[in-house]
């Protein structure tokens, strides 16, 4: 971990570059191009040597399934690459790193020390949704430039879409009522912030995490644990002291001893102006109903309930019938609610003959037994609608596009000639993926187990240019 990963003062010496991922502050942040695997370097070494590094080269990122029962994927991480390959520089301490372990040569070297990506990004724009064989990110260049960048796209896009899935299953069982991020606790420090900014993706509303509001602009909230009740001589204390400090619209967690007991203090304490009270253990169906019951008694008619503990897209569905006003979750989430990885890979699908900038792309492809053959060819999709409007099948093709898919292309230029073109706003991103979730047939959101809710067709189209 570094500090620059927090916008805090960086070493003296450090270049600071720009890390945003969409909608939020400029933070100076270390270089990515140790995020990756050695073989990728190897690799280099070796096609420099063999004349063959400088050949236009088209590597597409896929996945060949959805997590098990998944219906659709979700696109993110996307503005997360796009500050991923800004950052992939080769400084003094990297390729001293380099050249002390041996990893590669000094020819190798002395190319990586002028590395900066200089080709041509496409992909479907970050909060969309995917299928199988979807091509995700398109990346295109010189074979050196390209291999480089593969091992840290994968890992963003792998975490944040996996992430993104449940946090849109979530948000789908949630219906109306907001969702709160809280699982900072339960991963890796600097994984919670590309999970609460890829759950605010997802359709969840606000974060706990701080560094997430830091950096992307996330809504933060939070008031107080049980810690803080445990603290003090009486419940009442330290109801006393939160309403002091915070206010009435203050959300107070009223499960440390007995809940009843607890809404009665609360609501004694701040009056009916309460804002909100938190449960986090027992039966959530049966107290939710009791303390709602308990609250409109007590003339606290407006203040919320808010549920946390262990909540799933599961739990939050199953709660749909209770007087529950948001949700708070964490661990489920942050792990991808059983699915924390999307098997997204990066392939090389087409490449130049020769180092000749006008050789014609050849299709290559892996051929293997066990499922995990590609398609080769430099991919288009278009995602095409029936007569009602919703989503029928995600065509993918190669050549040129057909006419009636001309105006339902998915991929978007990223980046032009090394230069990134397409950063957006957060919030953009996240009204795209309810946009395109709402345009999936309704079996979509169903909770319950099954395939892909459309078909992928593949188009073997005439030669000529794809549209993008």
């Amino acid at each position: 971990m570094d500090v620059a990963d927090f916008g805090l003062p960086e070493e003296e010496g450090r270049e600071a570059l720009p890390q945003r991922g969409g909608g939020g502050r400029r933070v100076g942040v270390p270089s990515t191009a140790l995020f990756t695997d050695q073989y990728e370097l190897t690799m280099l070494q070796a096609a420099l040597k063999a004349g063959t590094a400088e050949r236009r080269s088209v590597f597409e990122v896929f996945t060949r399934r959805l997590p098990d029962g998944r219906r659709y994927g979700v696109v993110a991480g996307t503005g997360r690459v796009l500050d991923a390959v800004e950052n992939f520089r080769f400084d003094a301490g990297v390729l001293g790193f380099l050249r002390e372990r041996g990893i590669v040569d000094e020819e190798t070297l002395d190319w990586l020390a002028g590395y900066r990506f200089s080709g041509d990004i496409w992909g479907y724009p970050e909060g969309e949704v995917y299928f199988p064989g979807s091509p995700v990110i398109r990346v295109e260049g010189s074979f050196a430039e390209c291999v480089l960048l593969e091992t840290v796209i994968l890992s963003i896009l792998n975490h944040d879409s996996a992430i993104a899935a449940a946090a849109s299953r979530m948000s789908s069982a949630a219906g109306e009522r907001p969702l709160i991020e809280m699982g900072a606790r339960r991963t890796h420090e600097l994984a919670a912030v590309a999970a609460s900014r890829a759950a605010y993706v997802g359709g969840f509303t606000t974060t706990s995490d701080l560094a997430a509001g830091f950096r992307y602009g996330i809504p933060t909230v939070g008031t107080s644990a049980h810690a803080f009740t445990l603290l003090h001589d009486h419940e009442r204390d330290a109801f006393r002291a939160q309403v002091d400090s915070l206010g009435r619209g203050t959300t107070l967690l009223v499960d440390t001893y007995d809940v009843a007991e607890a809404v009665r203090t609360a609501v004694e304490v701040a009056g009916p102006e309460l804002g909100a009270v938190r449960i986090d253990s027992g039966d959530l169906l049966l107290v939710a109903h009791r303390v709602r019951q308990q609250l409109d008694e007590l003339g606290a008619t407006d203040t919320r309930i808010i549920v946390t503990s262990d909540l799933d897209e599961y739990a939050i569905a199953s709660l749909a019938a209770a007087p529950v006003d948001a949700y708070g979750v964490g661990t489920q989430l942050v792990t991808g609610s059983g699915h924390p990885t999307c098997a997204m890979v990066y392939k090389l699908v087409a490449r130049a003959e020769s180092a000749d900038p006008k050789a014609p792309l050849v299709p290559v492809a892996k051929k293997s037994t066990g499922g995990k053959t590609s398609v080769g060819g430099r991919k288009w999709a278009a995602r095409r609608p029936d007569a009602y409007g919703v989503a029928e099948a995600e065509v993918v093709g190669t050549g040129a596009v057909p006419a009636e898919l001309a105006d339902h292309q998915l991929l978007v230029e990223l980046v032009k000639g090394g230069e990134v073109v397409a950063r957006e706003p957060l919030d953009v991103v996240r009204d795209r993926h309810a946009a395109a979730r709402g345009r999936l047939p309704l079996s979509a959101i169903q909770l319950s187990r099954g395939e892909p809710v459309i078909p992928t067709e593949y188009v073997q189209g005439r030669p000529g240019n794809s549209a993008n």
